[in-house]
């Protein structure tokens, strides 16, 4: 089975369940780091569901705010719940359909991992900001920090050993500190940082973990959306016997991401970085 198969990311209200719950609490926590003045104009790449624009739009007071989404159904959700200034265009994050230097902070919310060339959306994202602005974004710690997806996989493995290629901690090498960073640097950004966020995710019960993952929407709801029903309600069972449920039913269990930035340079900057002659 392909992976590319799994990567499905057309329905918003699905999003929500399975991960937007979650991204939003990111979100929140992603910009109270960046501090932003009121009045800048921001740029979201990738913007989804809308967890991050709307969250921009609420907290950071922007002076204009423009999404860009690929998907049309996650662009109509975006719209949906994100207030003025807000406007979402449907586009390429790797096309971006902006003038250069327009911006003062691009930011990307759990999508670069996705792009067939995330350094391309980079580059486009500096080339909307104008120099001295801001390009920051976070992806999911999917080696080692997503508590829900690490015991989904090791479910699934144990169902079927076939399953770890669809793995996103084997599939994401990026989501890592090391090759963000690397990212960043190389597409000319300066004091380039990269830091973690991390945030509970408490389910209330099992189903509410579980049902989530029957949305098709994702890498793993993808993955079960293939499984036959036998299979599917091995892997639910298997599943359930892992979690660390309390005596209440409630699941606490962990998420986090790792968050980069960097600055465009100024023409100053670029020129201080000059070897004498």
């Amino acid at each position: 089975m392909s992976e590319r198969r799994f990567d499905v990311w057309t329905a918003g209200d699905a999003y929500e369940r399975y991960m937007g719950r979650w991204s939003r609490l990111v979100a929140d926590e992603f910009l109270r780091r960046l501090d932003r003045p009121p009045g800048d104009r921001w740029l979201d790449i990738g913007c989804g569901s809308g967890a991050l624009t709307s969250t921009v739009a609420v907290r950071c007071r922007p002076g204009a705010l423009l999404g860009v989404e690929r998907s049309a159904g996650f662009a109509a959700t975006a719209r949906a719940s994100a207030p003025p200034p807000t406007w979402v265009a449907v586009a390429d994050a790797q096309a971006l359909p902006v003038r250069d230097a327009v911006f003062d902070v691009a930011v990307s919310g759990l999508v670069l991992n996705f792009l067939p060339a995330p350094g391309a959306a980079l580059a486009e994202a500096v080339r909307g900001v104008r120099p001295g602005g801001v390009v920051a974004a976070y992806v999911w710690d999917y080696a080692e920090g997503m508590g829900f997806l690490r015991h989904f996989w090791a479910a699934a493995t144990t169902v079927d050993p076939s399953a770890g290629a669809h793995d996103e901690s084997r599939r994401f090498p990026l989501c890592r500190p090391s090759p963000l960073r690397a990212l960043w640097s190389e597409a000319g950004l300066t004091d380039v940082t990269v830091s973690p966020i991390e945030i509970p995710t408490l389910f209330a019960h099992f189903d509410d973990l579980w049902t989530p993952f029957l949305s098709g929407q994702g890498p793993a709801p993808g993955y079960v959306a293939a499984l036959s029903p036998d299979r599917r309600e091995q892997l639910r069972r298997t599943l359930c016997e892992r979690v660390p449920a309390r005596a209440d039913g409630t699941i606490p269990l962990t998420a986090r991401a790792w968050a980069v930035q960097g600055s465009r340079p100024t023409a100053s900057a670029r020129r201080a970085g000059r070897p004498r002659r």
